[in-house]
């Protein structure tokens, strides 16, 4: 299944480009069943292979897990693809230009790039507190906070998790990878701006027309990322 392959090289994708490590992962919702999703078992983006990939409920039920472990913060992706019928791909990332835009109030992180235009007027952050009460682990462990994430996302294509990380949607798995590595390129170039002075950023509209523009060549991107994974393969 091709999508398979695709959602194999997204992880290793993501983990070239510097948006995963050894943690984060990446699913798609199942191309015949949109009740379900796909993601792989519990294992470093990095080492994902056809064969790890499993089934899932969107209760975050493992279907052929076959024992197998599978990932604690499933219940981001599950809960996310029932609130957002539209979305068909999830990356959730500990992004390490991001994640300060999480714990800042007074730095929101805001498209200043064309190429992030998704973020459009700048991304919600997810208080885990609000939904889970002090002294929680950070992790969204089950289907109550998977549900709050999905509520603090709302239309957006992306929401910041305090002290945490990201969780970046979009309609196509490539769209997902392309704005997860687009949404740590903006961060960066927004802490270096931010030494220099005052940003400005996209408004409101230049981000709309940015997002519709720059997202019809996401193929361009794809297809250099994938070709460079392949070869490593070889």
């Amino acid at each position: 299944m091709d999508s398979i392959e695709d959602l194999v090289a997204a992880s290793h994708i993501l983990f070239d480009q510097g948006v995963l490590d050894a943690f984060g992962h990446v699913s798609m919702r199942h191309p015949q069943n949109a009740g379900r999703f796909l993601q792989c078992r519990n294992m470093a983006p990095a080492l994902v292979a056809a064969d790890d990939i499993v089934q899932f409920e969107l209760d975050g039920t493992p279907i052929d897990a076959a024992g197998r472990p599978v990932y604690l913060e499933r219940f981001i992706h599950g809960q996310i693809y029932r609130a957002r019928p539209d979305v068909m791909a999830v990356v959730h990332s500990h992004s390490p230009s991001v994640v300060p835009f999480s714990v800042v109030k007074t730095a929101p992180l805001r498209p200043l790039c064309h190429m992030a235009g998704f973020i459009g007027k700048g991304a919600p952050v997810f208080e885990i507190r609000d939904a889970g009460g002090d002294g929680t682990s950070l992790l969204v462990t089950d289907n109550r906070l998977g549900e709050a994430l999905a509520e603090s996302l709302g239309d957006e294509s992306l929401v910041l998790m305090r002290g945490h990380g990201v969780t970046v949607v979009a309609d196509t798995l490539k769209k997902a990878v392309y704005r997860a590595v687009y949404a740590e390129i903006n961060a960066r170039a927004q802490i270096q701006a931010s030494h220099l002075g005052a940003i400005e950023f996209l408004s409101p509209a230049e981000a709309k027309a940015a997002t519709q523009q720059i997202e019809t060549q996401v193929e361009r991107a794809w297809d250099m990322w994938k070709r460079k994974f392949l070869e490593t393969r070889q």
